[in-house]
């Protein structure tokens, strides 16, 4: 088996992580059973890049129960846990191709190492599989009938691809199903980036100011954590209904220019590019802790940054310190990466249970239905975003009421009034 992770005697470890991630992961589970015994992706290639972490081994063992041959990447040169990658390739032969910290280089050579599998599908977290695939010959792969994407901002660069007419082949936007966006990017990403600061700097949250830049699901989900945990929360936004929002959810809404003469610690989380920029860094206090939370490394500009520095240093782990020439020090965290994933273990399972949950059934859906679907991106069936709540709040032991014919009938009608 072809795979190349960093060393395969971290597997005993990995394997016990991945074990300890399952037990809060019913929903999957309760999929993996039945693809056990139904085979619904038999002989079906998946090409996956995605954060190696124990969740997403729980994801590739459900869909090769399923039947399906995997190959895995990572989706960030940072977010691997080698334990994981080791494990998965020593007991669960599953051939994965990622390394934490490998070089740019070394991560799109594994993209291709997925890649020559020559996948009937692909998987992705940020869209750079898909990305590759379309940057090749078009020949090169033709036996693709599909694919899924995990991010917001892979939905948003396939949407483009979609409305540039260059799409190859049918995508379902997993994240925007509600039972992903409303709770991972919420509730995970929030709980996570918080993580991802405290393990790389143990400070403390309270009496600080949080300047969170996005107020998008992710964005939500990190102010509400940084508010709990006692900070004074500044939104900057360029959606007018978003900022709205944020004013009424009760937080302090700016501009990034003026936000930044204040912050003492700031967090993007929009999925686009140079948010945080050298006018921005020059008026930051000193001190200042510049982390990101969206998918890609752009959303701080790092290059800029380092014009306006006389020196960089790391102080801690995943923490770097650029001296500005102004005498000033800024902290940026996880070298500009989803801090989540980099300085900490990412979403906690019980939440990435249902975005998982997504991934394997609309592998399913789209191994029975590609032939049927355009080459755009499309929603996740309403039909699967649904069992999925309902199986999630049957393994937490919630009962929900249910409609009387009564009640059906005075919905569907258009007769009965006061």
């Amino acid at each position: 088996m072809n795979y190349d992770v960093k060393n395969l005697k971290l597997a005993s470890i990995g394997k016990k992580r991945i074990e300890w991630a399952e037990r809060e992961m019913p929903v999957l589970r309760l999929i993996r059973e039945r693809f056990k015994n139904e085979k619904p992706l038999k002989g079906v290639k998946i090409g996956c890049c995605l954060h190696v972490t124990t969740e997403t081994a729980n994801l590739m063992i459900t869909l090769k129960e399923g039947g399906a041959e995997v190959r895995l990447c990572a989706s960030n040169p940072l977010s691997t846990q080698d334990d994981v990658a080791a494990s998965l390739v020593k007991d669960f032969g599953i051939p994965v191709f990622a390394i934490k910290g490998e070089a740019r280089s070394t991560y799109y050579k594994h993209i291709k190492d997925v890649l020559s599998m020559k996948p009937d599908l692909t998987m992705d977290d940020g869209a750079d599989l898909v990305s590759t695939v379309h940057k090749s010959k078009k020949n090169e792969f033709p036996n693709i009938i599909g694919g899924t994407e995990e991010t917001t901002t892979g939905v948003i660069r396939l949407r483009a691809m979609a409305k540039d007419g260059v799409l190859r082949y049918p995508i379902i936007a997993v994240n925007d199903a509600y039972t992903k966006h409303l709770f991972d990017n919420r509730y995970g990403t929030g709980q996570s980036t918080i993580d991802g600061i405290l393990r790389a700097t143990n400070i403390l949250f309270s009496g600080k100011i949080v300047v969170v830049c996005g107020y998008g699901w992710c964005g939500r989900g990190i102010a509400m954590r940084a508010k709990g945990m006692g900070a004074r929360v500044v939104i900057c936004e360029v959606d007018p209904l978003k900022a709205l929002e944020a004013c009424m959810d009760g937080y302090e809404v700016l501009r990034i220019d003026d936000a930044s003469k204040i912050g003492d610690i700031f967090i993007t989380a929009t999925g686009d590019i140079e948010v945080i920029g050298k006018r921005h860094f020059l008026k930051m206090k000193d001190g200042s802790i510049v982390c990101n939370a969206g998918h890609f490394n752009v959303e701080i500009d790092l290059m800029g940054l380092k014009e306006i520095s006389k020196s960089k240093r790391k102080i801690r782990d995943n923490v770097e310190e650029y001296k500005l020439k102004n005498g000033k020090s800024i902290f940026v965290l996880a070298e500009g990466r989803l801090v989540n994933l980099a300085s900490a273990e990412g979403h906690p399972a019980s939440v990435m249970d249902m975005s998982f949950a997504n991934q394997a059934l609309c592998s399913e859906y789209l191994v029975k239905n590609a032939k049927k679907l355009d080459k755009k991106v499309y929603r996740v069936p309403e039909e699967i975003d649904r069992r999925i709540a309902e199986l999630k709040l049957k393994s937490m032991g919630i009962r929900i009421d249910k409609l009387t014919p009564r009640q059906k009938r005075y919905l569907s009608s258009w007769e009965e009034g006061t």
